[in-house]
Parts: structure tokens; sequence; C-alpha cells
């Protein structure tokens, strides 16, 4: 909704009561997804990471982690399962790595496109242009990259050894060299404002993005915000409720974050606006290892436990598991 201005938003997000905001998300997304809810597989490749962000638990500096990364045999296995459970979107996800060369990452690529009728979207960090086009010639569709915070000073803040204007410049080059582009942030992050996650969900628009994955801020203890007070499902669930209405045709899940804040979140998320669940289809013996932010949900349950458990929240709020892929459905009027 264009004219959905950033006194709106502010509005909504301040607002003493949010079922109206609620009910008018869930019509949006029932108009332009139905009931349908497409299911995407989640494989956490590699823990390590070269960055130093305040807030994760996956840090270079964090020393009280073991740290991992799958060999392309496992990946293969772990994406040859999700196929047999009938996941057709494949993400692969890994801290910023640079234990695998881009050539090993298209061998992969290419060879889950082999082996999956699926869609692969990747999460693997910053990366240049050329890389980017490698990876996509390679047959990835779709790339997830947040930006966190549209605002600049808390963005250096957090991330020190990042640059604001490289992250956007990441995901303009994304889009112009024709991924399905997917970006978003935290909710509750310290020194974040009202104003700051309103321009934050302009900023989503002004991208023309074709996901958005948001979710609250989860503090952990091996990270130097471990004291800070995490952030609340209520205001996420507002900020997604105001990203369905501004941007009507995205897909936006209900994360796993959503999910560990509150037992509930996820099918919360669902009912004022989310269209998509991501469950993780990693070897059970890495998943805890995968530490973003701690006591993460379904850590402990094999990928075929997490597609019964989706399938029953599905069918106890009246959804069923989307057709095909799950792409893009930008430009397509409703």
């Amino acid at each position: 909704m264009k004219s959905f201005n950033k006194k709106d938003i502010i509005k909504w997000l301040t607002a003493d009561d949010s079922s109206e905001l609620f009910a008018m998300a869930d019509g949006i997304r029932k108009k332009y997804f139905k009931d349908e809810v497409h299911i995407r597989g989640i494989i956490e490749f590699s823990n390590y990471c070269i960055k130093n962000c305040l807030y994760c638990g996956l840090r270079r500096d964090n020393r009280n982690i073991q740290r991992y990364r799958m060999s392309e045999d496992e990946i293969i296995d772990a994406a040859e399962k999700a196929g047999r459970l009938s996941y057709r979107t494949i993400l692969l996800q890994s801290g910023e790595d640079n234990g695998y060369s881009i050539e090993s990452l298209c061998d992969i690529i290419r060879k889950v496109k082999l082996c999956v009728d699926c869609a692969v979207t990747l999460s693997l960090g910053e990366k240049s242009f050329d890389e980017y086009k490698s990876l996509k010639a390679a047959g990835s569709d779709r790339y997830l990259l947040r930006f966190e915070t549209s605002s600049r000073e808390l963005f250096r803040k957090l991330k020190p050894d990042s640059s604001y204007e490289n992250r956007l410049r990441c995901l303009k080059n994304l889009k112009s060299i024709g991924f399905q582009v997917g970006s978003g942030f935290m909710v509750g992050l310290p020194g974040q404002t009202y104003e700051i996650l309103a321009d934050d969900i302009l900023l989503l628009r002004e991208l023309e993005l074709d996901m958005v994955g948001i979710g609250p801020f989860l503090s952990h203890h091996n990270t130097p915000l471990g004291n800070a007070a995490s952030g609340t499902l209520e205001l996420a669930l507002r900020v997604l409720a105001i990203i369905r209405i501004v941007m009507p045709d995205v897909h936006i899940p209900a994360t796993t974050a959503i999910g560990t804040i509150e037992k509930n979140g996820r099918e919360k998320a669902l009912q004022c606006g989310a269209n998509v669940i991501m469950p993780n289809v990693t070897p059970t013996k890495y998943r805890k290892h995968y530490e973003i932010y701690p006591n993460k949900i379904c850590i402990d349950e094999k990928p075929s436990d997490c597609r019964s458990c989706i399938e029953g929240m599905l069918k106890s709020l009246g959804r069923t598991i989307g057709p095909g892929r799950g792409d893009s459905i930008k430009g397509i009027k409703k």
C-alpha cells in the first residue's frame, strides 16, 4: 500500500490495540496467497563466520561454540532427504565462511538442482558482483541478505566490520543479476526506535523485494549484547503485519525466531500476514551448533518430524501446503 507513510506506520506500531491491524494484514495475505503456505527447507551447512556482529552467536570472536562445516556429500544428502519430504525450495545457509570456494559452492548448487526438483535459495552474506553472478549461473534462484537496520549509526555499532553502503550495494547487485531477492531486519534491537523501525519498513518497500524476513532480537549470552533485553513477540507481529499491508505481494515467513520467543509464535505470525514456513532439514547432529540466538526450537527433531509438525500446525489453522516452488508473485495482478 503505497499510501502508508512513516506517520501511519508509527501510529500502528504504538497503537493501544493491534487486532484491527492484524485482521487487515490477514485479509491481504488471503487475497494474494489464499490459504496456501509455502515450505522452505533450511540446510545450515556451516557456522563459521568471518564477521564480528555484536548480536550474533556465530560471531568470529565467540570461542564458546563448536564450529562445523558440512561436506559436499553431507549437503547433497540433506537436500535429497528434503526432496523426498516434498520440499520444493531448499535454502542453503551459513555464516560468512570463506572455507568454501565459489567454485565448490557452484558445484554444490548444480548437484542439488540435479537431484531435487526445487528452487535453491542462498543465504551466504556479502559477496562480490562476479561471485553472485557465478552463483546465479550455477542454478541458484533466490538470495536472502538482511540489512538488519536502516540506521547507518546503529548499523555501524552492531556490525563494526561491515559497511552499510556495501550491504545495500549487494542487494542491488543481486537484483540486477536476476535473483529473487529477500531482505529484512531484527525487531527490538538495542538502540532501535519506532522511527527507525518505520524507516526499516519503508526501506524494504523501496528495495522492491520478493521476500521479507523479520524476527525479534534475541540476546545471546556469548555476545557483547548478552545482557540486553530481547525484543517482544507483539512488536514483531505488528511489524510483520505492517509489512504485509505495505508490501502485499511479498513472501513473508513465520520465522524460527518468532517461534522461539513464544511456543505458538509461528501460528500467530501466520494469522497476521505470514505465508511461509521454513523448517530445519540440517542433520540433527549439527543443529545445536548453529546458535545465532539461544534456545532455538526444533534442534533435536529429525527432518521428517519437522514435516509432520508443520503439516499438523497448518491443518489446525485451516491452511494447506502451497503447490510448486513458491516463486515470487510480484507483478501478478490480484
